[in-house]
């Protein structure tokens, strides 16, 4: 994405369900007190992913600031809007997936609109992602969520689904649509398929049976080395989730300035920024994966690498 953010992934074995409020809170406190030494707003930025929302990010923030003895809105993001979170940060990797889906389809001279598609997950990731796109004209023929999936070849009703997942938890049961396995989902017919809820779900056993022409990487790495190869092999377009799902990172991104800054911008200037960082990152990365026919996760990575190299290369070598 080119920007001045990056980071490291921690967090705690457990399943928050399972957990009371008392107990997620006092959990999230003692592990914010533990690595205290190791965040901060000019160090590392912690995010939320799976299992933990915009709740558990206020408890960081505050437990850091509390400790620092001064309110210290760059030490996290993800944070709720009255306590320095930023507008648009909660869609903001759906959105981000949007986008390249968009992109992906221009550059096979096609229109969203009509095309069928298929979202694994109905969380935070999956559920924007399948009303962005119906809301772009797209089918959505399948969804789900970790109780059940949802197959209608004729299209699901988008906003019904995410009105009964709310009032009821749980996409089961939902009418107008049959009841699928996450696994089957997978497997449909459709043009565009999203893996938005966990990794390695595309493996060696079923990456031959896949019927999309395009696969946008709304989890973290959801396809396997092994099934990459087989899919790139059959021409099936890759959209790897360090372009596909980075909107996330980028308004977090935001979100940090924007603390930094204690100025806070309007939605649509930030859904704005978004768009421009992202699109770029995809035509630089369709750009190279074209001069070197190699694909997209390759030409990725690649642009991302060649950026460190010449950085290292301009700063030199210390002493």
């Amino acid at each position: 994405m080119n920007i001045p953010f990056g980071g490291a992934k921690g967090g705690v074995v457990c399943n928050p369900k399972e957990l009371s409020r008392g107990e997620l809170e006092r959990m999230t406190r003692r592990y914010t007190s533990e690595i205290i030494n190791e965040i901060g707003p000019e160090k590392d930025i912690p995010a939320p992913d799976v299992g933990t929302d915009g709740t558990v990010m206020a408890w960081i923030f505050d437990t850091y600031s509390m400790n620092k003895g001064h309110s210290v809105l760059g030490v996290v993001t993800g944070k709720p809007l009255n306590v320095g979170g930023s507008l648009g940060r909660l869609e903001a990797t759906a959105r981000g997936c949007l986008y390249t889906i968009q992109e992906a389809v221009r550059k096979k001279e096609k229109r969203l609109e009509g095309l069928t598609v298929a979202v694994q997950g109905f969380g935070n990731v999956g559920s924007f992602l399948a009303r962005f796109l119906a809301e772009e004209g797209a089918k959505v023929v399948a969804v789900s969520d970790s109780s059940a999936g949802l197959y209608n070849p004729k299209g699901i009703d988008v906003p019904a689904a995410l009105a009964h997942k709310q009032e009821t938890g749980t996409l089961r049961g939902l009418r107008g649509a049959d009841e699928i396995t996450n696994e089957e989902l997978l497997l449909v017919d459709c043009d565009v398929l999203a893996p938005c809820a966990l990794e390695q779900v595309i493996t060696q056993d079923n990456a031959d049976k896949i019927k999309a022409s395009i696969i946008c990487e709304g989890a973290n790495g959801p396809i396997t080395p092994t099934a990459d190869e087989i899919l790139d092999d059959r021409g099936v377009m890759i959209l790897p989730d360090i372009l596909a799902n980075a909107g996330g990172v980028v308004v977090s991104y935001f979100e940090w300035v924007q603390g930094l800054q204690e100025y806070f911008w309007k939605e649509p200037e930030v859904n704005s920024k978004l768009r421009d960082i992202v699109t770029r990152a995809f035509n630089e990365t369709w750009h190279l994966q074209q001069e070197r026919q190699t694909s997209m996760r390759s030409a990725a990575y690649g642009v991302a690498v060649g950026r460190v190299a010449e950085a290292t290369v301009t700063r030199g070598l210390y002493p």
